[in-house]
């Protein structure tokens, strides 16, 4: 473990006893990768929370974010919906990873099959003061694409 590193305590429950559990790929990878426990086949604009065989115990002050794979999203349409998704610290069900099929055609999740990114990050908690006014900014109020053309 290096200086940048927590420790996640991981239960592999029974229908994932022969998967691998969540790695990183290369050294530099910022994602572990995660397989499905199950198989399943998404149609084009189906979704479905896909099993992954295991459960975590995060530290108070983190959550682990789910992220998509960018060569299914790429290759095939298929991304994670709510992304990133959160995994609180208090949260010790099966991890599940919410699929979309965006692309044309239907998409088979077969057992074993990468489907996700796992990336532990640091939580801060806010003290939200309600306030009678905000600062002005040069931005102000301006909505979805007031930035830009």
């Amino acid at each position: 473990m290096s200086a940048a590193s927590i420790r996640i305590a991981v239960l592999r429950l029974d229908h994932g006893r022969d998967l691998p559990l969540p790695a990183y790929a290369t050294a530099g990878a910022a994602g572990m990768d995660v397989v499905a426990a199950e198989d399943c086949d998404l149609a084009p604009g189906a979704r479905h929370a896909v099993a992954t065989g295991f459960a975590l115990a995060i530290p108070s002050g983190y959550e682990v974010q789910v992220r998509p794979r960018s060569g299914l999203a790429l290759k095939h349409g298929v991304t994670c919906l709510n992304t990133p998704g959160t995994i609180d610290s208090d949260y010790r069900g099966e991890v599940k990873v919410i699929l979309a099929n965006l692309g044309q055609e239907s998409f088979a999740v077969r057992r074993g099959e990468r489907i996700a990114q796992l990336v532990p990050a640091p939580v801060l908690h806010a003290a939200l003061e309600e306030v009678t006014h905000l600062d002005d900014t040069v931005r102000g109020s301006g909505g979805f694409g007031s930035t830009g053309r």
